[in-house]
Order: C-alpha cells, then sequence, then structure tokens
C-alpha cells in the first residue's frame, strides 16, 4: 500500500447481516427475552459480533434487524436494515414436516430466470446466506436448549427501490434485493464481487438459450450497442475492467460468439493486449499508446508527430479524429478485435463507442 493512503475497511454482506438478525430473532422468541447483540459463525469457522438495531417480541413471534455495513465499498446497500421474523411453526397445534423454513419477505426478490444458484419461484437468497442462517438458527436453538421448529422470513426495508439501481430485473430477480456472500465478508471494490456477477449474467444469458453474448465496460458503450443489436436484455453482461477474464468466462459457458463495446482508452488496453483495463492495474500513458502505434506500424512517424504531448490517450483519439485517419482508428479496433478472438477462442465483434454515446468503428 501506498504511504499515506488510507486502508479500505471491509464490510459484511447482506446475508450475514440476515443470518445475524435470524438469531437475534430466534432468541428472542425461544428465550423470552430481547437481544442486544449475537455472535454467528461465518463460512471460514470465524465470529463475527452484530448489534441488532431493533429486537422486540410479539406473542407467538420475534422480530429483529441488523443494519448493513458494506465498509468502504460503494454498496447500493449499504446502510440498507435487513430483517427477520421468526415464528413458531408449531403454533396452530400441527407438527411441521421441516424444523426451520426460510422464506423472503418485503425488499426480496424473486427468481424469475433460469441460470441463478436459487430455483425459479424461490426468495432470492443464496445458498451460503441460507446455510449461515440455518446455523445462526441452529446455536440459538442449543444455547437455550429449545428445538422447536420455525419458520424465518427474511425482509429489506426500501429493497425494493434499491433493487432498481442494481442488475437484478436483468437477471431475472424481481421484487427486491438478493441476499448475497459466499465468504460474510464485502470487501472494498472486490474482484470476486466483479467477477461473480459478470459469471452471473452470463449464465442466465445461457440459460434463457442465447448463443451471443454483449460485453460492455459500462452504461454509456452498453445502451450505445443496443441502439443496433436485436439483442434481448439478458445477452448483455457489464465486465466493468474484466475484460481478459470475461473473454474466457463466455467461452467457458458456452457462447458462439461476443460483441464487445468499449470507449477508446479501453479499446488501446485491449489492443495492446492488457487484460485488466482498469487505472488500478495500470494507467495507460499517452507515450505508451503511442510508443505501442509507432512500434506496430499503425501510425508513421509523421503522424506520430502530430500526436506528441497528447495530455490523454482519448486525446489521442480526438487528434486522428480531427485528422481525418479514422483508418487508424480502425486499425486498433482491428487488433483489439485480434485480441479478443485470441483470448476468447472466439468470433469477436468490437464496437469502438464515443462519450456521444455513439458507436464510431464496428469490426
Amino acid at each position: 500500500m501506498t504511504a499515506g493512503k488510507k486502508r479500505l475497511r471491509s464490510g459484511y454482506t447482506t446475508g450475514a447481516c440476515a443470518a445475524a438478525a435470524a438469531k437475534g430473532a430466534a432468541l428472542c422468541l425461544l428465550g423470552g427475552r430481547e437481544v442486544v447483540e449475537v455472535s454467528i459463525p461465518f463460512p471460514d469457522h470465524s465470529r463475527v459480533n452484530f448489534t441488532m438495531h431493533c429486537c422486540r417480541l410479539c406473542g407467538d413471534r420475534a422480530l429483529a434487524s441488523v443494519i448493513k455495513d458494506a465498509g468502504d465499498d460503494p454498496d447500493v446497500t449499504n446502510g440498507a436494515e435487513i430483517i427477520a421474523e421468526v415464528i413458531l411453526l408449531s403454533a396452530d397445534g400441527k407438527v411441521p414436516k421441516k424444523s426451520l423454513i426460510i422464506q423472503g419477505g418485503a425488499g426480496v426478490g424473486m427468481v424469475t430466470k433460469p441460470g441463478l444458484p436459487v430455483s425459479i419461484g424461490r426468495p432470492a437468497i443464496n445458498p451460503v446466506p441460507e446455510k449461515m442462517i440455518r446455523m445462526a438458527i441452529d446455536e440459538a436453538r442449543a444455547s437455550i436448549n429449545n428445538k422447536q421448529p420455525l419458520s424465518v422470513t427474511i425482509s429489506v426495508a426500501h429493497g425494493k427501490y434499491l433493487a432498481e439501481k442494481t442488475l437484478n430485473r436483468r437477471l431475472g430477480i424481481i421484487g427486491g434485493l438478493s441476499i448475497l456472500g459466499t465468504t460474510g465478508i464485502v470487501k472494498p471494490v472486490s474482484a470476486e464481487a466483479w467477477t461473480a456477477t459478470i459469471e452471473t449474467s452470463m449464465n442466465v444469458a445461457k440459460e434463457t438459450g442465447l448463443r451471443e453474448i454483449v460485453l460492455s465496460t459500462g452504461r454509456t458503450s452498453e445502451k450505445a450497442v443496443q441502439q443496433l443489436l436485436d439483442l434481448p436484455e439478458e445477452a448483455y453482461a457489464m465486465m466493468g475492467d474484466y475484460l481478459g477474464f470475461s473473454l474466457i468466462k463466455a467461452r467457458e459457458t458456452g457462447f458462439v460468439k461476443i460483441h464487445l463495446a468499449v470507449m477508446w482508452a479501453k479499446v488501446m488496453k485491449a489492443a495492446m493486449e492488457i487484460p485488466q483495463t482498469h487505472v488500478r492495474h495500470g494507467a495507460l500513458e499517452p507515450v505508451q499508446a503511442l510508443d505501442y502505434l509507432k512500434k506496430t506500424g499503425i501510425v508513421s512517424d509523421e503522424v506520430a508527430g502530430k500526436l506528441d504531448h497528447a495530455n490523454t490517450v482519448r486525446e489521442i483519439y480526438d487528434r486522428l479524429h480531427k485528422l481525418g485517419r479514422g483508418d487508424i482508428i480502425k486499425m486498433v479496433c482491428l487488433a483489439a478485435k485480434r485480441y479478443a478472438e485470441k483470448t476468447s477462442g472466439l468470433p469477436v465483434s468490437v464496437y469502438l463507442v464515443t462519450s456521444a454515446k455513439k458507436v464510431a468503428v464496428r469490426v
């Protein structure tokens, strides 16, 4: 870490918060008293303490909630209230078949498309969070020696509104958020979170019968190609900066063609065969880009002289455009296409998108 930079703080997943709230509610119901704090097990066998935001007992049911702390990750669910309501299944006098039922309540989405780790028609509570909830409630039962059958309903306050800021609708998760997490921990701007989303998007596209996938680095690029391609929304996967990963994963998932929608700086990085395109993996300096263009013979010394001292890679594009050298811009796109096809082993169409949300070059 560079001296002087603040270490980014990790946080906790919606799945971990749901498990903590569930344990708090179960302890409250079975123990007959409100709970202030609980400790729950994580998948790596560590333990974490959670403070209850609220906890109350109402007859044969109890409710507890936790406020999600995502650390320094820019997560739309940071600060969201994750709620668990636990009721006695035997309250009606019938003997239940299951000792614990886990359900989704308000603000938790329902799965409507294949390709997700949860089956269609079920609440979007992923397998690891579900296991964490079960373990947390089992601990609550064991701690007070009360094994009565329970039903727990997980809800998220304002979850339907928050879900509009995510890709859930495209993935077929309707009406709310997903209860997520594989480790219980949210790492700031984590590669794991990005690549998991990319992989899920591809699985949904594949399971809905699509054979082509559209990879874009952001919403601007995606919106531009949507005007050209006659493909359903499931075909679009936002890869962010994970170019190399996405190209390989597209092949592994079984697609037969890739559409790659990127802006100029990303096209340059692809042409230069740089698999990670974010600046944290090395900002692309104008001198590096120009050196590449000269060494590969894409630009002559005469043209290179007109590109010298550009302040940004974007300025190189602007100067080429003003010079009327669309041929050079196209050659860079073709180089990016060759890299993408070599990496993925699939035919690739590259779309160069401008800041005006237009496709300038298609190869």
